[in-house]
């Protein structure tokens, strides 16, 4: 098996396992910040360590970042802190695989921001497989709703969540990517590595500034809450570093097709843990979502 084939496999593992213990998070008395925030907090130190380790034991020097790196990577990892929140506030709206269902749409609109920040074409082909897309997040928005009207239907808190969500993790990816481009070294790990290291640190500074002005008391909740969420960083660490890992070893395209598995896995984290129904209309809106994603893919010229 190549090298990013496991890693994307292992990536959607976790990832899978980062958003189960944010809803558990969520659901034990930890505000939609608090929970994002134990995310960054508890993933920074291991990433740093980890890291740190390797440019040790390989004799690495850290290499040196310019200005044109942090402006992308902190344009990231606004967008990862945004699109995580929306992640977590959908969980109350909807089950567990239904909120990673729309979390998924990022694939369809990271073509979107490609084509408006980086002038990438999409073609024909593309445009179909988003409207396929948006035909199957109407299906998802008109579940226990039939009646409503049509604006009512896609202008709901849940569609606008998950829409908002796909857009920020956009975002984040076409700000990651770019930003590890910037590292002038060879060895994926250390492109990788050290653009984690720099953007969860960011992160974890930037959300606890927040965190203590306008949610005092949550910090506490969440130093409190530290068995748990020690787990979560942990699997966000190793999901960020496989993810960050497989696109320097693999066109994205292939990538993301193969982490399409995790909405497999969420369905078995729905039906498994969470003791959750799916109704046939909410598969019917996983499948067009899934079908769009991987024709989208499917089309994309690389």
């Amino acid at each position: 098996m190549d090298l990013w084939i496991a890693v994307t496999l292992s990536a959607s593992v976790f990832q899978t396992l980062r958003f189960l213990l944010h809803k558990v998070l969520n659901m034990g008395g930890l505000s939609t910040t608090g929970s994002t925030f134990a995310r960054f907090a508890f993933a920074a130190p291991g990433a740093l360590v980890l890291v740190g380790l390797y440019l040790w034991a390989q004799g690495i020097s850290p290499p040196v970042l310019g200005g044109a790196f942090w402006a992308y990577a902190m344009a990231g990892a606004l967008g990862q802190i945004l699109a995580t929140n929306c992640v977590v506030a959908l969980f109350h709206q909807r089950n567990f695989a239904v909120g990673i269902t729309f979390k998924k749409t990022e694939v369809i609109q990271t073509a979107l921001v490609a084509a408006l920040i980086l002038g990438e074409r999409i073609s024909l082909g593309g445009w179909i497989a988003i409207a396929v897309g948006l035909l199957g997040v109407l299906l998802l928005s008109d579940a226990g709703q039939i009646g409503m009207s049509f604006w009512r239907r896609i202008g709901n808190r849940a569609v606008a969540l998950g829409l908002a969500s796909g857009f920020f993790f956009a975002i984040s990816a076409v700000g990651y990517r770019a930003a590890s481009l910037q590292i002038d070294h060879a060895d994926p790990l250390v492109r990788a590595g050290v653009t984690l290291v720099c953007v969860t640190m960011a992160q974890t500074i930037f959300m606890a500034l927040w965190l203590r002005l306008r949610e005092p008391g949550q910090i506490r909740a969440v130093w409190a809450a530290r068995r748990m969420a020690l787990w979560l960083g942990l699997t966000s660490m190793a999901g960020s570093l496989c993810w960050f890992t497989a696109y320097t070893l693999q066109k994205a395209a292939y990538v993301q097709a193969l982490g399409q598995v995790e909405l497999i896995f969420s369905l078995f984290v729905s039906v498994l843990f969470f003791r959750e129904t799916i109704s046939r209309r909410e598969l019917l809106g996983i499948a067009f979502i899934t079908l769009s994603v991987l024709a989208l893919i499917v089309v994309i010229e690389p």
